[in-house]
């Protein structure tokens, strides 16, 4: 039932992007007078649509996509030399319908958030809160250089940072740089170089800090001690061993300190403050590598503020996190050129099919957003000057446009099949770092 609903969640976001995408190349052709041929969502065999004067509009079999077909459009098609064929209209025109695509996706981004934020405008209470280091995890970049549990982190690399978002924006965005770090510490700055590493599985920078945040246990697995000591979903974690737990990252470190010996828990569940006693187990759970363990999920106690916003706050709200998204967008791109991002954070089909499923699961205000950062993610993504993209043809009209004269067919037809070659290579790759992300 997940994979369908996966499945079905991915075709719903994958066809409103492919849809918006395809009307501002559609409407901006047809507002030049470019004989549209097919307005289509996926690629392959025909399924079923209908036609309408000289366009077909068709569903196509893999819904992995979808394209606009104009007259004249690719170089190696006989040309008639019609006057409402793509190629005789002018490169400023070309231009534009090629850009149309990526702004209407931005546009898109840009109005799923303001609609979003009328009706529901939630924020984590914590990332809004000052940047005080609630742990610091064992052996990090973080630990290394010597900071701790109370600082209180104020700039990075001379930025001030007034609250954990601005933290993590930095952060992630870092890998394999060195973050200057400013702290306040028993009221007096310190400074501190920590080298960024990449998270293992994601590529992004860790460095190793994580705010302050309540622990509330989920469920337990059957036969592991927390369900035999009597811990049940729900209950918030108050102290271990008789210290008070200042982060959910925090606990399994502590689990492995203690090993197999007797742990002292105390619980809040509803108005009682309950001790417990519990004795962790080596053991592996799932796939993962044998470890202490009391064989129960944890989950930040985060609190949310939800509101509505009105029409000018949604705007400037929608204007500022996606100014924010593509920044995170931008940063990822100069990593990977800089090799200093892993190209493994990369999500492809199956893992934005994953995501899908999960928001929409999570409820519609989390795939709406969701959605506007995709919508996002292929505005830009298309402006990329490569063949086959958006960006590459504009970027060949504009290099037409400065040497004054059109390319030869042959040269963009290769143009083109090396671009289809590199495209084919990307969508390889990002199904199978899917397939890693998903196996043990």
């Amino acid at each position: 039932m997940g994979a369908i609903e996966n499945f079905i969640a991915f075709v719903f976001v994958l066809g409103v992007m492919v849809l918006i995408h395809e009307l501002g190349h559609f409407w901006a052709a047809r507002y030049f007078k470019v004989r549209v041929l097919a307005f289509a969502f996926g690629f392959g065999p025909r399924l079923f649509g209908f036609k309408r004067g000289d366009t077909d509009y068709k569903v196509c079999l893999f819904p992995l996509g979808g394209f606009v077909k104009m007259a004249g459009e690719n170089p190696g098609e006989p040309s008639g030399g019609a006057p409402d064929e793509f190629m005789a209209k002018p490169r400023w025109q070309r231009i534009i319908i090629a850009l149309m695509g990526p702004i209407f996706n931005v546009i898109l981004a840009f109005v799923l958030l303001v609609g979003l934020f009328m009706v529901h405008y939630e924020r984590s209470a914590v990332q809004l809160e000052p940047p005080v280091v609630g742990y610091v995890a064992i052996d990090s970049a973080a630990s290394r250089v010597g900071m701790l549990e109370g600082d209180l982190i104020v700039a990075l690399n001379g930025e001030p940072v007034p609250d954990w978002e601005s933290v993590r924006l930095i952060e992630i965005a870092a890998p394999h740089e060195t973050l200057e770090v400013t702290v306040v510490r028993d009221s007096k700055e310190r400074n501190f170089l920590v080298p960024i590493p990449p998270d293992e599985k994601t590529g992004i920078g860790r460095a190793g800090w994580y705010e302050s945040t309540g622990v509330r246990f989920g469920r337990t697995t059957p036969g592991l001690p927390a369900e035999m000591a009597g811990i049940q979903q729900g209950d918030l974690l108050l102290t271990l061993n008789g210290d008070p737990v200042t982060s959910w990252r925090k606990v399994p470190d502590l689990i492995q300190q203690i090993g197999g010996g007797l742990t002292q828990i105390e619980v809040q569940r509803g108005d009682q403050v309950i001790p417990i006693e519990v004795t962790p187990v080596y053991h592996s759970a799932g796939t993962t590598s044998p470890a202490w363990r009391i064989g129960v999920e944890l989950t930040p106690d985060n609190k949310t503020i939800t509101t509505q916003l009105g029409l000018m706050d949604a705007v400037i709200q929608s204007y500022e996190q996606n100014f924010k998204n593509a920044k995170l967008i931008f940063a990822f791109l100069e990593g990977l050129l800089e090799q200093r991002m892993s190209p493994k954070s990369l999500e492809g089909p199956i893992g934005i099919a994953r995501l899908s499923g999960e928001a929409a699961r999570a409820g519609m205000p989390y795939l709406v957003s969701m959605m506007a950062a995709i919508s996002l993610n292929l505005g830009i993504f298309n402006l990329l000057p490569i063949p086959i993209l958006d960006g590459g043809m504009i970027t060949i009209l504009l290099f037409e446009s400065l040497i004054r004269r059109d390319l030869s067919t042959v040269v963009k037809e290769r143009i083109l099949q090396v671009g289809l070659v590199l495209l084919m290579l990307v969508f390889g790759f990002v199904i199978y770092n899917d397939i890693l992300k998903i196996l043990p």
